[in-house]
């Protein structure tokens, strides 16, 4: 370890040792919090130490080109990921512990990988963007205060060879903020003492073969009984959604950027005329990367003709036909943030009388919706879904179609309006639909 980390560990632990809260489980005293006035060192605070820390993932130092002063991932500042673990603490109860996963990297053939994602919540707590780690955060206070556990893989320097750096043990102090931090392979002897000092666990780790799940679950019946009952694993999940829903200055930031470089991307399509929908699909995704943003959200949606209605179409391999429509649903992901932008636009660029009828029918639709999102319209996505439905009924009646409900959910309009959208593209997937909308959500509206 750097003799400035020593240093700036040997002090951690020192105060940890200092006005410690005492565990009502165990009867000993927590390994308290470090200070809050020197407790956490983020990304901003290693770019201006003298020493050089290379981690798995851009930092202002290595990539001023992404990441302001302060910045743990792009446009997220590292005190929010502070700030979002302890309103998690917050929310749990007394002697609540709460476990998460990162997501692991997954194999097509061989040593042929996917393409790595990180689990959307684990990403939300942490900002830690390398496979195989566990995060824990174990309250401590009634106000929040907690201790954030962070369990990642080891420096190696065979593995960095072949794959890049490794943030390390050290990275999850320096950077990422954990109060302790250890090797993600030995993450059983880590979890035991937190089990022991535990009232309720919760998770949503899968129970697999030898998992961690299982593992959790194997600790929570050696401890039970010990001073009183451990209870099973609760799930994690809803809380973290409740969080998750409600988006922060900065979470929007990235959104809007999002939006705003695949709106242009967009734009610049509808000016083209395109032969096939690969072609189309390989400009957007071009456009999105060359305008900032890290890649495609999801896989897109381009479908000439009748391949419009088919909502997860995404072979994309059709030529488009002059006087067709083509709808194409995609969006570009900035910051960890996505959009998810459908429009629809006739092939040859000109509208016939009867395109242009049903688009204005459909844009009407969207544009009511949309200007009922807001709290004071007390509305759900359920509801807002109601009104598109019978908005569009009320649409295609008045140009002569003799349209029934069944007919219209069926055939035309088989999907929900909408859905809530941020880190993912279908966001806080527990968080139900049949809620008001409140500021600071952030939802799709695609009728």
């Amino acid at each position: 370890m750097h003799a400035r980390s020593r240093v700036a560990w040997t002090v951690r632990r020192a105060l940890r040792s200092a006005d410690a809260a005492i565990c009502p489980r165990s009867g000993r005293p927590y390994p308290a919090p470090i200070a809050s006035a020197i407790r956490r060192s983020y990304a901003t605070e290693a770019a201006q130490q003298n020493y050089r820390l290379v981690i798995g993932q851009p930092t202002p130092e290595t990539h001023p080109h992404l990441l302001k002063a302060g910045e743990l991932t792009r446009g997220i500042q590292g005190s929010e990921y502070f700030e979002r673990r302890r309103k998690l603490a917050q929310a749990l109860p007394d002697g609540g512990v709460a476990i998460f996963q990162a997501a692991s990297l997954k194999y097509r053939s061989g040593p042929v990988f996917y393409e790595f994602h990180q689990d959307p919540d684990f990403f939300y707590l942490t900002g830690f963007l390398e496979p195989d780690a566990v995060g824990v955060v174990e309250k401590t206070g009634p106000n929040g205060e907690h201790i954030f556990h962070l369990f990642v893989r080891p420096k190696d320097e065979h593995s960095e060879a072949w794959e890049g750096p490794r943030s390390g043990i050290e990275g999850a102090y320096e950077v990422f903020g954990a109060d302790n931090a250890g090797d993600f392979e030995h993450f059983q002897s880590h979890l035991e003492p937190i089990i022991r000092r535990a009232e309720v666990v919760f998770t949503d780790i899968s129970a697999k073969p030898d998992g961690l799940k299982q593992t959790l679950v194997g600790l929570l019946a050696k401890f039970k009984g010990e001073t009183q009952p451990i209870e099973r694993p609760q799930p994690l999940k809803p809380r973290i959604h409740l969080l998750r829903s409600f988006k922060s200055f900065a979470e929007i930031t990235n959104m809007r950027s999002a939006g705003r470089i695949s709106g242009r991307a967009f734009n610049e399509a509808m000016e083209r005329r395109w032969k096939s929908e690969s072609d189309l699909w390989a400009f957007l995704e071009y456009q999105f990367r060359m305008g900032g943003c890290e890649k495609s959200a999801y896989v897109p949606v381009v479908g000439g003709g009748d391949n419009a209605l088919k909502i997860h179409y995404t072979r994309n391999d059709k030529l488009l036909k002059d006087g067709d429509f083509v709808l194409v649903d995609a969006g570009g992901s900035y910051g960890g943030y996505v959009t998810d932008i459908t429009r629809t636009w006739p092939v040859n660029g000109k509208f016939t009388d009867p395109q242009k009828d049903l688009y204005e029918v459909v844009l009407g639709v969207q544009r009511k919706c949309v200007g009922l999102c807001r709290e004071d319209a007390k509305m759900s996505l359920d509801e807002l879904h109601g009104i598109a439905e019978e908005e569009l009924m009320v649409g295609l009646r008045s140009l002569g179609f003799n349209i029934s409900l069944r007919d219209l959910t069926r055939t035309l309009f088989p999907h929900h309006l909408g859905h809530y959208v941020g880190i993912d593209v279908h966001d806080v997937s527990s968080y139900g639909r049949a809620l008001k909308l409140k500021t600071g959500q952030c939802v799709t509206i695609e009728p």
